[in-house]
């Protein structure tokens, strides 16, 4: 595979979790990952298992995502990418960036870790403030 190609896909696996959050399809979202795949936000790490009910406490709306900026290494990348949401109900936004590892799998490029970085009015870029989400008592 070039690294024309790399870059395509790697671009398009980014582009499906937009899309896929911002249509609520939690199938399709899970599917851009790695098993051991990861989301870092609001002060913690969660697992792909609990995906479900933290995208299910979430504000609803549209990602809009940037271009990435790529660094490729073998069969390892990764992205740093903008993100601006747009809250679907109050049009309030939430601007930021992610910051992704990625692998090359048997079924193509794959997010491993994406953590979120928010920027605050006042400069600030943080993790958040805790999420609403609470993980169940299993």
């Amino acid at each position: 595979m070039s690294r024309s190609d790399d870059l395509l896909e790697i671009q398009q696996v980014l582009a499906r979790y937009a899309v896929t959050i911002t249509q609520g399809d939690i199938d399709g979202l899970l599917a851009v990952f790695t098993p051991d795949g990861s989301y870092s936000a609001f002060g913690d790490t969660y697992t792909l298992d609990l995906f479900p009910e933290l995208v299910a406490a979430a504000p609803k709306g549209l990602f809009l995502t940037g271009l990435p900026v790529l660094d490729i290494d073998g069969d390892t990348a990764t992205s740093t990418q903008p993100l601006c949401f747009v809250d679907h109900s109050t049009h309030d936004m939430r601007i930021g960036y992610y910051t992704d590892t990625l692998l090359r799998t048997a079924d193509g490029w794959r997010i491993r870790t994406r953590r979120m970085t928010f920027i605050r009015r006042n400069g600030d870029h943080d993790s958040g403030i805790p999420h609403a989400f609470e993980r169940s008592k299993a």
